[in-house]
């Protein structure tokens, strides 16, 4: 079988876009999202994108599942996820927001808002709008453009953050809309994949056994394993070592707490177990990971 080569779509190059108004390599907004992203290679991309188009259409495969966006959707594309066949009409025009993996576990005030949205981007890509939700979207989008223009602000930063999670506050209706009118043909596959993720939300500091969330579906861990992987194009194991490196990522970041008391809260044997898992996922320590 060839080969595939797939290349990684940054957000340092991102940022580099068009009329793109950057926050360093960890924020970026652009209305020429189209033209980067075509391409006749694979691309792996290694932020988050929420877009809303404006005008004009895009089409592209998200792993390996084609879409395709009009007028007035909102789209979704998350880290890790492969991009394919990206094209669009020549009067394409989208507001989107770029955000690196990191910045965005700075401002979230817990898990479950990173969650919340993970979850939602897999199994809707692609969302229309409500005129309202239309113009929520926009004036964010105008608001913190404005402030990445203002470099002179002292509180530069922690402002464009506090408008960022207002943002996806404020957006969570459209979750919740989605979720209320519920998902026509949705297959055994998915439902137990949403199963999955809502036991693993409740019990990811205490649970980190596959075979103990399979038993909790009452399936086996290997036909778990299938439908994740068949679902998400992720296996149990790197949900669970998500979630929990999450967890760890906003204590540290966002919490008083000791490692001490980290560890016991998340329920690791040992300061240095703790210690060992969190740099094989992150390639820093914890307490250099919170001085960075």
């Amino acid at each position: 079988m060839e080969k595939i080569n797939i290349v990684d779509n940054k957000l340092a190059d991102a940022k580099k876009w068009g009329n793109a108004k950057a926050l360093g390599d960890d924020l970026a907004l652009t209305d020429s999202l189209g033209a980067a992203l075509e391409s006749k290679i694979p691309q792996r991309m290694n932020y988050t994108v929420m877009a809303l188009c404006c005008q004009g259409e895009c089409h592209y495969a998200i792993d390996t599942h084609e879409q395709t966006v009009k007028p007035g959707d909102l789209f979704f594309i998350s880290e890790r996820h492969i991009v394919d066949f990206f094209t669009s009409t020549p009067d394409f025009d989208c507001m989107a927001i770029m955000l690196s993996t990191d910045f965005y576990h700075s401002f979230v005030l817990n898990v479950r808002n990173i969650s919340s949205l993970l979850l939602f981007s897999t199994n809707h890509p692609v969302v229309k709008l409500l005129p309202q939700e239309i113009q929520t979207y926009g004036n964010y989008f105008g608001v913190i453009r404005e402030q990445i223009i203002n470099k002179e602000h002292p509180f530069q930063t922690e402002i464009i953050k506090a408008l960022l999670l207002a943002m996806f506050y404020d957006m969570s209706g459209v979750i919740w809309r989605v979720e209320q009118r519920g998902v026509k043909g949705q297959t055994r596959a998915d439902t137990l994949f949403s199963k999955f993720i809502g036991i693993l939300e409740k019990n990811y500091r205490e649970e980190r056994r596959v075979s103990w969330y399979a038993a909790q579906l009452d399936i086996s861990p290997k036909y778990l394993a299938e439908v994740v992987k068949q679902v998400s194009k992720r296996t149990p194991n790197d949900w669970i070592d998500q979630y929990v490196i999450l967890e760890l990522r906003v204590l540290l970041k966002n919490s008083s707490k000791s490692i001490k008391e980290i560890t016991e809260l998340l329920h690791f044997p040992n300061q240095s177990f703790l210690g060992k898992y969190f740099k094989e996922h992150v390639g820093l320590s914890p307490s250099e990971y919170r001085k960075s």
